[in-house]
């Protein structure tokens, strides 16, 4: 598999931060080239018009947000992330579910 890039999304971007460097142990312990990268949802538009992402997982706190960026998004992967498994910090569940929406 080829470098994936992951993107989480979260209220403020601060929450998702201990998430992301888990799931980057994760990645690393597996020998997975990853970038994986959390924003902020009044960033997460205009972001992604210029970074490449092949899947974005939201944070619970932003579940109302699915709809619209499936909709908006419609060539990435969009998916929430499980509460529980955000709640626990679980990085390789969580990198679990990102790689199999990438397939």
């Amino acid at each position: 598999m080829s470098k994936v890039n992951i993107i989480l999304v979260c209220s403020a971007g601060m929450s998702t931060s201990l998430l992301v460097t888990k799931m980057q142990k994760a990645a690393e312990a597996r020998g997975l080239d990853a970038h994986i990268e959390a924003i902020a949802s009044s960033v997460a538009v205009d972001t992604l018009k210029d970074t490449p992402a092949d899947v974005l997982l939201l944070g619970p706190q932003v579940r109302f947000l699915e709809a619209d960026y499936k909709k908006r998004f419609n060539e990435i992967e969009v998916a929430m992330i499980s509460p529980q498994d955000y709640g626990m910090m679980n990085g390789e569940k969580v990198l679990d579910q990102a790689l199999s929406l990438i397939g």
